[in-house]
């Protein structure tokens, strides 16, 4: 584990390297406890590097066993070495020599499951970020880029399937029932993208054939017994090949794709060149085991992995601190994908909702950081939603200012021009700028300013000139290291809603820059003039949610009704109707908090019957409507002074009224709904499913009874209306003999398969009520519970802090003293997987003095123990600052 050094990395600080390594061979003996690795580096001193400059190679907890130059030993005065770095001196004159070394290294009992690591009997690699340095010692970092030739020597009872990057070159049986593989990639990559598995494993096959006719063979390795589980992620990976080759032109590159499941992983998947691997939740599904949810995740995680061939693999990084160059492009390529496969309004909705419980607190933070951020201790802590989802957020930015087809065009110019290169956030806006003549120099400052600004509007009709004004102001918090801000380009697309929710088309704009359906608003502040409207419109500004703002608008409660109802734009048709719902949760928490009742008004309780009953919109829209904000959504909305158990107390209360003023409507959507077949994973499906998970909630409520839910459990044939229906039980009737039971049941039917009990962990762990943390501690000691599983950690421990805010956010702070106990258990195996955690305190200041008060001290002592990993540390202090 690697302890805090304290230092930090900025990107000022830049430099290439001082060699190159052309080639990279590598030669891997397996072995679960003594796994032996020769490397063979081909090393070019570059082009006007001084011949006494020292070749300084990375490390983590290496032994090291031999090292040679040209073949011939060095001796002890021409090398230092410890297991975090190796310096060699009095390298050859000539600039060119062949490096060859020797480590040895322990995979069993590597729990930090970065570098190479054996678990369940498979081996398996994570080298994203710094892990290949767990491996040998290299220059490991995005812009050295190598050619890698991979040699496998495995037991063959032990792994029969020896898997590496690239196309294979040559495999056969060695003596002693061992046996061999050679791998090789053609296209130079980081140390980053490499990858090894080696196991037993099951596998489907399929193969695809790409637009210019070159055969790709495909294969998805999973757990025998599992095959058929792999098959919807075999269907999401084919229909993603095709749909890059349309939608970005970009072809397949390789004889063979494969795609690995492991069941212990840090991350969601990982996209070495040709053979991805994947946590085992991101490919495993049928309708017995897998939600719509889970259906979804798979497509878009394949995809994403997928997609990074060409955003990420072709063309990577030149340094950390462009990570939002691969991943944030990436994200948004995914999302395009998934619309294209579903329904685009819902999927944008859904993007949105989780920006705004995850990015936006993360911006309002202290952990708050640009996409492209400027320093940092460790990187590891840096793939955050800011990075991903708000790194996909300023690409789509730059397709509504250029528009599709410039886009386009850009994107192709990019492929062309840094094909092989290791890229910077300055190279990808040039190519827009090139290809469009269009100046985003000020656009640029979203890479670099964190934060997420806000606009204030105001509006202006005159009936006598007919015109329209708009008057936004945009402005932008103090952020750790970024006390001022410059004025953004914000891009914001916009319509005009007349009577019955008629379109009104402006005859010309005055004030500032409205291209079509777009404000560009570029300074602090400015007017917009739009001239020819007949009638006082109703705007709907932000529409798409074109930019990832908050907006305080003069819009009244009736305007925003009206948008509920008529607002051709689904997302801001859904933003008017949870900007509705937010402001009645947030003032009747208050009202709560100041012991006074919560009140209701009839108007938010028809609106809901009505969108639930308008067959005209898309099951899964009305059932993203009828979905009240969450206990954090309503606490983001408030910021300041949050008492979970009031804003618990208020959304029951929504919920209560709601329920039993449309139970009879409820009812009769509910019952229609019931008959859907035969399960298919498709979006209108799935929207239907969703649609009446949301009713059954709602109707259990207004009964105050658990039969509705157990009915439906019992009589389920998938599990996303299992899962639902659990899901109601424990939320709803905790300690009833119906909850009990159906506990029960899941578990006798689905506890010999992990990933279907991490439900069952979740479910329970988000229990809210005074016995959640009692139930969480017995949990810990269930027999199937492990802290050493990423996933189940997740599922309990993450699902608890992140999920419960008040079974977690306790008043008397036991929750908190719990959690931080947890995280110091954790941080001593797996520092990435405690760090992660640990980013739910963030938002720890929000909170009312006492929960306040108790999280600092919490936190505080975590910072105080000594030899903290890197990956805590950083996270600890930030928070804390």
């Amino acid at each position: 584990m690697r302890t805090d050094t304290g230092k930090v990395f900025h990107l000022e600080d830049y430099k290439p390297t001082d060699f190159l390594i052309p080639e990279t061979h590598l030669d891997f003996t397996l072995d679960p406890e003594r796994t032996i690795v020769k490397s063979k580096l081909i090393v070019e001193r570059r082009a006007g590097v001084g011949a006494d400059a020292p070749l300084i190679l990375d490390g983590d907890e290496l032994k090291l066993v031999d090292i040679r130059i040209d073949g011939a030993p060095l001796g002890d005065n021409a090398y230092m070495a410890s297991p975090e770095r190796l310096e060699i001196r009095g390298l050859p004159e000539s600039g060119r020599f062949t490096l060859e070394i020797t480590t040895e290294i322990n995979p069993t009992l590597n729990r930090q499951l970065t570098g190479l690591y054996r678990s369940s009997g498979v081996y398996c690699t994570q080298c994203e970020a710094e892990g290949f340095r767990r491996i040998t010692y290299f220059l490991d970092r995005p812009d050295l880029l190598s050619v890698y030739t991979v040699r496998i020597e495995a037991a063959r009872s032990e792994a029969p399937l020896l898997l590496s990057n690239g196309n294979p070159k040559d495999k056969g049986a060695l003596t002693d029932g061992r046996h061999f593989a050679v791998w090789h990639d053609p296209h130079p990559k980081p140390a980053y993208l490499f990858a090894l598995v080696a196991g037993d494993l099951g596998v489907i096959n399929d193969s695809f054939t790409t637009a210019s006719g070159r055969h790709v063979d495909l294969g998805i390795y999973v757990e025998h017994g599992k095959e058929a589980r792999a098959l919807y992620a075999m269907d999401a990976l084919k229909r993603s090949m095709k749909w890059d080759e349309e939608a970005f032109g970009r072809e397949y590159d390789l004889d063979i794709f494969n795609v690995v499941a492991v069941s212990d992983f840090n991350m969601g998947a990982m996209e070495n060149k040709g053979l991805n691997v994947f946590n085992d939740k991101y490919v495993l599904a049928d309708p017995e085991t897998a939600t719509d949810a889970d259906y979804a995740g798979i497509e878009a995680v394949i995809a994403h992995e997928y997609f990074h061939n060409w955003t990420g693999n072709r063309i990577t990084c030149r340094d950390w601190f462009q990570l939002c160059l691969k991943e944030g492009l990436t994200v948004y390529r995914d999302h395009e994908f998934s619309a294209d496969m579903r329904s685009r309004p819902v999927k944008r909705i859904a993007e949105v909702k989780a920006l705004k419980a995850h990015q936006f607190p993360e911006d309002a933070g202290p952990l708050a950081h640009p996409v492209r951020p400027r320093q940092f201790r460790e990187i590891n802590n840096f793939y955050t939603s800011t990075v991903y989802e708000k790194g996909s957020e300023v690409v789509r930015m730059i397709r509504t200012i250029l528009g599709p087809e410039l886009f386009r065009k850009g994107m192709d110019l990019y492929f062309e021009r840094h094909d092989g290169d290791a890229a910077t956030i300055e190279d990808f806006i040039k190519v827009f700028e090139d290809a469009s003549g269009e100046d985003l120099s000020q656009f640029g400052l979203w890479y670099d300013q964190a934060g997420t600004p806000n606009l204030a509007v105001t509006y202006d009709y005159d009936q006598a000139t007919k015109t329209f004004e708009i008057e936004i102001e945009q402005s932008l918090k103090p952020t750790p290291g970024q006390a001022s801000k410059k004025p953004m380009h914000i891009p914001i697309k916009f319509g005009l809603l007349g009577a019955k929710g008629r379109e009104l088309k402006p005859r010309s704009a005055k004030g500032g820059l409205v291209d079509g359906d777009v404000i560009h608003l570029r300074k602090r502040k400015e007017r917009f003039t739009l001239s020819g409207i007949a009638e006082r419109p109703v705007p709907s500004l932000l529409r798409g949610f074109s930019a990832p703002v908050t907006m305080t608008s003069e819009l009244t409660r009736t305007d925003l009704i009206f948008l509920a109802r008529n607002d051709g734009d689904e997302v801001n048709r859904w933003q008017a109707l949870t900007e509705l719902l937010n402001s009645k949760l947030t003032s009747n928490a208050k009202r709560i908090r100041g012991g006074k009742p919560a009140t209701i008004e009839s108007s938010s309780i028809k609106l809901l019957g009505e969108i639930a009953a308008n067959v005209v919109l898309d099951e899964a829209f009305r059932a993203l409507c009828l979905s009240v904000p969450s206990e954090s959504d309503i606490a983001r909305e408030l910021g300041a002074n949050i008492d979970p158990d009031a804003i618990l107390a208020s959304r029951d209360a929504l919920i209560k009224t709601v329920a039993e003023a449309n139970e009879e409507k409820f009812t009769q959507i509910y019952e229609q709904l019931a008959d859907d077949g035969p399960f298919q994973p498709d979006a209108a499906s799935a929207g239907r499913r969703a649609l009446r998970n949301v009713l059954l909630d709602y109707l259990c409520v207004a009964e105050a009874d658990p039969k509705r839910a157990a009915a439906q459990f019992n009589g389920a044939d998938n599990m996303s209306d299992r899962a639902a229906a659990l899901h109601v039980l424990v939320q709803r009737f905790s300690g009833s003999d119906a909850t009990s039971h159906a506990l029960k049941a899941f578990e006798d039917r689905f506890g010999s398969d992990a990933l279907v009990m991490d439900k069952w962990f979740i479910v329970q762990a988000m229990q809210p009520g005074v016995g959640a943390l009692q139930r969480v501690q017995g949990l810990m000691k269930h027999k199937l519970f492990s802290l050493d599983n990423p996933n189940r950690a997740r599922a309990l421990i993450g699902a608890f802090s992140s999920g419960n805010q008040t079974g977690f956010n306790r008043a008397d702070g036991n929750g908190y003293v719990f959690f931080a106990e947890t995280i110091l258990t954790i941080e001593k195996k797996n520092p990435q997987l405690a760090a992660r955690l640990l980013t739910a305190m963030r938002s720890w200041r929000s909170f009312e003095p006492v929960r306040r008060e108790h999280a600092r001290e919490a936190l505080a002592n975590i910072a105080k123990v000594g030899g903290l990993s890197a990956d805590v540390r950083d996270i600890v202090e930030r928070t804390l600052a």
